[in-house]
C-alpha cells in the first residue's frame, strides 16, 4: 500500500509574506493604494476567505464565502494603470447610480482612486448590494488568506 502524500499549508505568516512580495512588485504609491485598499476590505469583509492570484494581467485579491472562486463577492483588481474593485456577479448588482463598468455577461467593476472611494456612499451601496445577492452567506470565523495561483509570466507591475 502506498503511503499518502500529505501536503503541508503554509502557515499565515508565510502567505502574508509571499503576498506582501506580490504588493512590493508596484510602484511605491501603487503599493500603498493596494495595501490601504485591502485593509479597508479586509475591514469590510473580516470573515471572508481572501483567494490571490498573482496573474498575468492583474494580480488580483478575491473576497469569498469559500475557497471556491465562484463564491467571490468582490475582488480588488491592481495592475501597474489602477486599483480596481470587481463584481463577480456586477451584472446582477442593482446600478441605479450608474456606477459599475463593464458589459460582459457577469463581472463589473469601479476603479479605485484611492481606499477612500470604498466608503463613498454609492459604492458602499453597490457593495451592500453585491453581499445581499450573494449566493453563499461569508463564514461565521475569522478569514484567512490563501494563495491560488501565480503566474510565471506577468506583465509588468511598475
Amino acid at each position: 500500500m502506498a503511503a499518502k502524500k500529505t501536503v503541508e499549508k503554509p502557515s499565515a505568516s508565510d502567505v502574508a509574506k509571499q503576498v506582501d512580495g506580490f504588493i512590493d512588485k508596484f510602484e511605491p504609491g501603487m503599493a500603498k493604494r493596494i495595501r490601504e485598499t485591502r485593509t479597508a476590505l479586509r475591514r469590510r469583509f473580516p470573515t471572508a476567505i481572501e483567494i490571490v492570484y498573482d496573474n498575468y494581467n492583474f494580480f488580483v485579491i478575491g473576497y469569498c464565502a469559500t475557497e471556491k472562486p465562484s463564491d467571490c463577492i468582490v475582488s480588488l483588481a491592481a495592475n501597474s494603470k489602477g486599483v480596481g474593485l470587481s463584481f463577480y456577479r456586477g451584472a446582477d448588482v442593482p446600478d441605479p447610480h450608474g456606477i459599475l463598468q463593464g458589459s460582459g455577461s457577469q463581472n463589473r467593476f469601479v476603479r479605485l482612486p484611492n481606499a477612500a472611494t470604498l466608503k463613498e456612499p454609492r459604492v458602499a451601496e453597490a457593495i451592500d448590494a453585491a453581499v445581499s445577492i450573494a449566493e453563499k452567506p461569508l463564514p461565521g470565523a475569522k478569514g484567512y488568506t490563501i494563495v491560488k495561483s501565480i503566474s510565471a509570466k506577468q506583465r509588468p507591475r511598475r
